[in-house]
């Protein structure tokens, strides 16, 4: 049996990793352990920067009405998702791979050219930036990812005996910190579950937490990276493609 990929990203991105992580053939199941609220703020005026910084299309997703004011305003984004969800707002796309940014937010803001006032809209937990020479940045957080209970079905995956392992991907520190709460408050032991993490920061937190098969850091802080690494994991753990875990979990 094929382990299972657990993905527990907020909505969009979980769709995306969930579909990514289908094509690539994996046995993927996504899970929201957090809510996605709006939180006020002050939109600047137009023409007191030169572009936004955008990290998640959940800025754009619950930016709120203040967004309309910065239809046309250049837009520097990470990752095909947030590109979207720029676009759709009305955004023009700035910056290298025709503004799609596959690092890490900072690998975006080093290669900003010609646009040295930017706003970055993100959430309430966010990854320090430090801006390149010559270029400032303004912050303003729109909106906030509150963490849930984790829900029955992924307890219930968790549970199965029967699998030997289980790949779990971690895209942020609070995804981290959180899960383990929540096993902790469950009772759930991790000592079967391979935590794949975006980065050092995050791999840190696991390791400080301990009680993991093993945790594994992306080569680059990518969706893609993350699910390339997974997808070594399953076939290192089976030595082959393997089927599905039965139970009708799938897309939950």
């Amino acid at each position: 049996m094929n382990p299972p990929i657990v993905i527990l990203r907020p909505e969009p991105g979980a769709s995306a990793s969930l579909q990514a992580a289908m094509t690539l053939g994996l046995d993927a199941y996504a899970f929201a352990l957090f809510t996605t609220v709006e939180r006020a703020w002050d939109a600047p005026a137009p023409d007191t920067f030169d572009a936004l910084l955008l990290g998640s299309a959940n800025a754009l997703r619950h930016g709120g009405a203040g967004l309309a004011a910065y239809a046309g305003k250049p837009a520097y984004c990470v990752g095909d998702v947030t590109t979207q969800a720029a676009v759709s707002h009305g955004l023009t796309i700035a910056g290298p791979i025709a503004g799609r940014g596959h690092g890490g937010l900072q690998d975006v803001l080093d290669k900003v050219s010609g646009h040295p006032r930017l706003l970055r809209l993100s959430g309430e937990e966010r990854v320090a930036l430090s801006p390149p020479p010559g270029v400032t940045v303004e912050e303003r957080v729109v909106y906030a990812s509150l963490p849930a209970p984790m829900p029955a079905e992924l307890a219930r995956l968790l549970s199965v005996a029967a699998l030997p392992a289980i790949v779990v991907l971690l895209h942020s520190g609070a995804a981290a910190r959180h899960f383990i709460a929540e096993c902790a408050r469950l009772d759930l032991s991790r000592a079967r579950i391979f935590a794949v993490t975006i980065g050092p920061r995050v791999t840190q937190i696991c390791d400080e937490a301990g009680g993991w098969r093993d945790v594994l850091t992306a080569s680059e802080p990518s969706d893609a990276a993350m699910l390339a690494l997974a997808r070594q994991t399953c076939h290192t753990e089976t030595g082959l493609g393997g089927t599905g875990l039965d139970g009708g979990l799938a897309g939950q």
